[in-house]
């Protein structure tokens, strides 16, 4: 489903991206770790066409992003954003459909309502809560409808930054599960960057570890653990001492 061949992006002097070569097959769950500043958003906002490559090629079903409709192309993503992103302004519902009301996924304004409540019940919510603000709502509520709003449209990719930030451990575990459900129901593929290693554990089917601008190792998350990469290894045991550490 996604593709990415020798994946080059600089910023300036700084060279974030130096030859990412990744495959996401369809229907998967992968999860990208790796350092805070390691490239994994830029990565992120690569695939969606909002930063625009210095070299490489990215490929989503086939199709280059950078030659991609830019509406018909992101009507396949949905996307839960690390601080929720909700709009503050609107009602619950007008959030969790708000691409329902725009664009070329455009549904009247009742059916657009009646989808929002739909999705809120399976993300565990009631729908009275369709028609309260976000500043009502605890932060595991906001994420809840964060969810409900990034499968509004049943797309056939998902983005996931950060799902957990902010969360206690239980509200963590709840949201990691519902992710892990949702994905699988809808035959989604999905991508996730995180720091939160119950994260990738409940929620990966395979793991990516980016650093120094390249994927220093990927493959089945029941792997990981013993996979021998000193990165990886370093990275999901928290250790100071290592080649992470040595580079910094």
């Amino acid at each position: 489903m996604i593709q990415l061949e020798n994946v080059h992006k600089a910023f300036g002097p700084k060279r974030v991206l130096q030859g990412v070569n990744l495959t996401i097959p369809k229907g998967e769950s992968m999860v990208i770790i790796g350092g805070s500043g390691t490239g994994k958003s830029v990565l992120l906002k690569c695939i969606l066409g909002l930063i625009k490559l210095d070299g490489g090629k990215i490929l989503v079903n086939g199709e280059d992003v950078t030659h991609a409709d830019r509406d018909a192309f992101l009507a396949h993503f949905g996307m839960l954003f690390q601080g929720g992103a909700l709009f503050d302004s609107l009602p619950v519902w007008q959030n969790v459909a708000f691409r329902l009301l725009r664009g070329s996924l455009k549904r009247p304004l009742d059916e657009a309502r009646e989808i929002a409540i739909q999705k809120l019940k399976r993300v565990g919510l009631t729908p009275d809560v369709a028609d309260l603000f976000p500043a009502e709502l605890s932060g595991g509520m906001q994420k809840r409808v964060g969810l409900a709003r990034a499968i509004a449209a049943d797309p056939q990719i998902i983005f996931f930054d950060e799902p957990t930030t902010g969360l206690d451990p239980i509200m963590s575990g709840v949201i990691n599960d519902l992710i892990r459900e949702i994905v699988v129901e809808m035959g989604a593929t999905a991508m996730t960057i995180t720091h939160d290693m119950s994260s990738v554990r409940a929620i990966a089917d395979r793991v990516a570890m980016l650093h120094g601008g390249v994927i220093q190792w990927t493959g089945p998350v029941a792997q990981m653990d013993d996979c021998g990469d000193p990165y990886v290894d370093q990275f999901i045991n928290g250790r100071a001492d290592g080649p992470i550490a040595s580079v910094r």
